[in-house]
């Protein structure tokens, strides 16, 4: 696996909420609006802690994350709300926008189907008939700039099976017994055959899952052929598979499964089965880099939203 990093852990990011409404509040101190519509109207505070209100609000459905998730999982959304980050587009302005990128669609069909779940989600919002995206919503953009393929490489409308799934390998290879425990059992071998066809999980191929070993019977006591004393110092103390063997010893795959086979009926070697693992491709430790930095994200917004909704200061 190579160094990927967790996206939240790179760059202005990395900065929490708390943070950030520390950083606001110390500037509210300072602030003399002439009234308070124009304090109410241009204090970023505010701002931010009405939105944090509003975002808990979302935050306690139970299916939050998938639902998020699924929004995010479609390349016009995405493209919109990269478009909304960087100012208030009317709708009529994110039509023309979408055009220019190949993308036809009615006004309606951009409010209905593209911006109201943008909404409903917490990651835009309206003001004066014109859109913008939530301090939530450029925080998950930043992140999702580091893998520019995440629309389109896990399913839509899904229960974020393929989500579990990468996150938990992260941490490291998996058996299929220990996938069977993060999801359906019934459902384990279709969401890892649907991540292997994307390129994002591996598997070794199946002769390797049987490894040869030395075993501690002393070497000496026996006598050897010469190929078969070349078979049994290629063999490191970890273990080895039989492909491997045979490209170290320089013979052919049924001539050292051969001599394998003399090797253990004078019990100088055994061999030890060991489960089949699935782990994360190059591509799959990005994506699933990705797929922590947004619950980072989602982790950070929820605990500063809670803060602000039971009406605790943040000092």
């Amino acid at each position: 696996m190579g160094n990927v990093l967790t996206p939240t852990k790179n760059g202005e990011n990395k900065r929490d909420l708390s943070s950030m409404l520390k950083s606001l509040d110390s500037e509210c101190r300072n602030c003399a609006p002439s009234s308070p519509l124009q304090c109410i109207s241009r204090c970023q505070v505010y701002k931010l802690k009405n939105e944090l209100r509003s975002l808990r609000e979302a935050m306690d459905n139970p299916n939050y994350i998938k639902e998020l998730f699924n929004v995010l999982k479609n390349e016009t959304r995405l493209h919109i709300l990269k478009a909304i980050v960087n100012g208030k587009y009317s709708v009529s302005q994110l039509q023309q926008e979408l055009k220019r990128n190949g993308r036809f669609h009615s006004q309606d069909t951009i409010s209905e189907k593209y911006l109201r779940p943008l909404m409903a989600v917490g990651l835009a919002n309206e003001s004066l008939d014109k859109y913008y995206a939530t301090t939530f919503g450029g925080r998950l953009t930043e992140v999702l700039e580091y893998f520019p393929e995440f629309a389109e490489m896990l399913p839509a409308h899904s229960e974020c099976y393929e989500e579990t799934v990468l996150r938990a390998l992260l941490a490291g290879p998996k058996t299929f017994e220990e996938i069977e425990i993060l999801v359906s059992s019934k459902i384990a071998s279709r969401i890892l055959k649907r991540l292997r066809s994307a390129g994002l999980i591996e598997t070794p191929e199946e002769r390797d899952y049987i490894f040869f070993f030395k075993s501690k019977r002393d070497p000496n006591k026996e006598t050897f052929t010469e190929t078969e004393r070349k078979i049994y110092y290629s063999i490191p103390l970890e273990g080895i598979s039989a492909g491997k063997l045979a490209k170290e010893a320089g013979l052919s795959l049924r001539r050292t499964y051969k001599y394998l086979r003399g090797l253990k009926g004078k019990k100088l070697v055994f061999v030890r089965r060991t489960p089949k693992a699935y782990g994360l491709t190059c591509k799959g430790e990005m994506l699933a880099s990705v797929l922590e930095g947004l619950h980072e994200i989602i982790e950070d917004t929820w605990s500063s939203s809670k803060q602000v909704f039971s009406g605790s200061d943040i000092a």
